[in-house]
């Protein structure tokens, strides 16, 4: 085969004119890259010399093989830059400063040639900016796979060492133990929330189509991950978390006890479900780090209170619910109290036209229009309920029972 014509600019092949300035010019890159990508500019000094002059020389040894060998390397060829880009994303220097970075070799170069070149050299000038153009594409690829490779592996590890200690607290071993292993501090408390997440519009997949159940899944795990980007915010140190679609445990680390930060905590509650966008519904607990296990208990039964009770979504300590939490604790008296409703089972209507009732505060009006039914209708319904349970929602004597009736039902349920 042929030897390929060198590419010249002014006269001389392009490659060595570039190569015949290389310290120089690897100066001018170094220079360059300080100047406009400041984040290079607060590594060490001995980073600078040591590290990255080195891999900027050989950039520019590879746009002269580039240059004159006329063609672009494979990937890879420049498999040797993935060191020197995980160090970066392991100090956070950021994706986009790295690529910066990366490309002020090749604009350096081609600004060498083209202060050289002449009306002749347009043909030239167009092969030495395609070869630089192809040498970008390729460089800038190894860059970001090795830098995301190294962010995942970062991630993976971080994740690994949160769930660690997140499985010594809920055991409730020495957790102090656990996040020195973990590299993490201990906060003086845990808010910990269980939590129940509707779906998202996105995730309703009806259809047959596999498409749709992809679509499906691929929203559900966006869903948990906007959801919990919010609580991360919350705490002075990362979110311990284990979590599906459709809820789970968070414990978010925090200074001060969860009565002083109560407000902060619905609050949160409702910026968490705004970004999953869907419904959320948080039984909420506090504790010591070694009183996780508690907590964690406490959070989910507060929860399921909060559900079986027909509470709206939002959040909940075991204060919002001590009522039906106390009455939902089986005891012997729980089967009789639960049974006094038995007789209701006669008409479908009147159990449920009852706990709404209940629900509205007596308000006969509300309860009818939630129910599409005449307020006298409503009347009916009511003497029905107490013709044969003897328990007359209308008298505040009998109102506690009918509660603590409703109540053991949802418990034996």
């Amino acid at each position: 085969m042929a030897e390929r014509r060198s590419l010249t600019v002014g006269g001389r092949p392009v490659h060595e004119r570039l190569a015949e300035g290389l310290p120089e010019l690897t100066g001018a890159v170094l220079a360059t890259v300080l100047e406009h990508v400041p984040v290079y500019g607060g590594l060490p000094a001995e980073e600078l010399t040591g590290e990255i002059a080195p891999v900027t020389r050989r950039i520019l040894d590879v746009i002269v093989d580039v240059l004159r060998d006329r063609e672009v390397p494979e990937p890879a060829e420049l498999d040797w830059l993935a060191g020197s880009v995980a160090r970066r994303a392991e100090e956070g220097v950021p994706l986009a400063a790295v690529l910066d970075a990366y490309c002020v070799g090749g604009q350096e170069a081609w600004r060498r040639i083209g202060a050289a070149a002449g009306p002749d050299d347009v043909a030239d000038l167009r092969a030495t900016a395609d070869l630089l153009i192809g040498y970008l594409r390729v460089m800038l690829a190894v860059v970001t796979e090795a830098y995301v490779a190294e962010l995942r592996s970062m991630q993976s590890q971080e994740q690994g060492a949160r769930q660690t200690l997140l499985a010594a607290l809920l055991a409730g071993e020495p957790a102090a133990a656990a996040a020195d292993r973990s590299g993490l501090r201990l906060p003086p408390e845990y808010v910990v929330l269980a939590l129940r997440i509707g779906p998202h519009p996105d995730e309703q997949d009806g259809a047959a189509e596999r498409v749709a159940t992809v679509t499906a899944a691929v929203a559900a795990r966006r869903k948990v991950r906007r959801m919990l980007a919010e609580l991360e915010r919350f705490g002075t140190g990362p979110a311990l978390a284990q979590l599906d679609p459709g809820g789970g445990l968070v414990l978010l680390p925090s200074p001060r006890s969860l009565d002083d930060r109560w407000p902060d905590v619905r609050a949160l509650v409702e910026r968490a479900a705004s970004a999953a966008g869907a419904e959320l519904t948080a039984g909420v607990a506090g504790g010591a780090p070694g009183e996780v296990p508690a907590s964690v208990a406490r959070a989910r039964e507060v929860l399921d209170v909060a559900r079986r009770t027909g509470r709206p979504p939002g959040a909940y300590r075991l204060a919002d619910v001590l009522l039906d939490y106390q009455l939902s604790r089986g005891t012997p008296a729980t089967p009789a109290l639960a049974a006094l409703l038995d007789p209701l089972a006669i008409n479908a209507d009147l159990l449920p036209t009852l706990e709404l009732h209940l629900a509205n505060e007596l308000n006969r009006r509300r309860t009818a229009r939630m129910l599409h039914i005449h307020p006298n209708t409503l009347d009916y319904r009511l003497r029905r309920v107490t013709a044969l349970t003897g328990l007359d929602p209308g008298r505040p004597s009998h109102l506690p029972v009918l509660f603590a009736a409703l109540a053991a039902r949802r418990a034996l349920s």
